[in-house]
């Protein structure tokens, strides 16, 4: 028996969290920054993209690139693209560390920055639309919509080859009977 993965899945739109102020929105204490422009852009696009926001000094994140996970994921997913977003780095992008694992030099991977700060009350507490509270933090979408967020550690890189799988498959419950109330 198989994991059904539409079944546990959450999408969501691009629409901001209605609970917090969207960033052009009077309440909204930044104006939206270039880096979350571009990936709300980029994550319109029909094929995957996997948003990565991660910071160079967090030791999940280290742990994660030492893994070689996220290169071997970039080769093995050309198609897909993957965006690292270094946040609470100062506007840092991190890009140094990034290329002692591989990583600049795939066709696929985009890195940014946001130019926030690492504490304090400016620390952002959302990007693009969606609640930032932990890094690192993996978001898959396709076509505008969010398939998977995971905003909880370090990446497990075999459940993340999974929800890219599933996010391509047209799995569906559409002919399968239907439960008695």
């Amino acid at each position: 028996m198989g994991v059904e993965p539409r079944a546990f899945r959450r999408y969501a739109s691009l629409d901001a969290d209605p609970r917090l102020p969207h960033p052009g929105h009077a309440d909204s204490v930044r104006a939206e920054p270039a880096a979350e422009q571009q990936v709300r852009e980029a994550i319109k696009s029909p094929d995957l993209t996997v948003v990565h926001l991660w910071a160079p000094w967090c030791s999940n994140c280290q742990v994660e690139l030492k893994s070689g996970g996220w290169l071997k994921m970039a080769k093995e997913n050309p198609k897909t693209k993957f965006i690292f977003v270094s946040v609470w780095n100062n506007g840092n992008d991190g890009r140094a560390m990034l290329e002692r694992f591989g990583l600049t030099n795939q066709a696929n991977v985009t890195i940014m920055a946001d130019p926030g700060p690492r504490t304090g009350d400016s620390k952002i507490k959302q990007f693009a639309g969606l609640p930032l509270s932990w890094i690192p933090a993996t978001w898959v979408y396709k076509g505008g919509d969010l398939y998977y967020a995971l905003n909880y550690g370090e990446m497990r890189f075999p459940l993340l080859e999974q929800f890219l799988a599933d996010s391509e498959s047209e799995w569906s419950h559409k002919d399968e009977p239907k439960l008695e109330e």
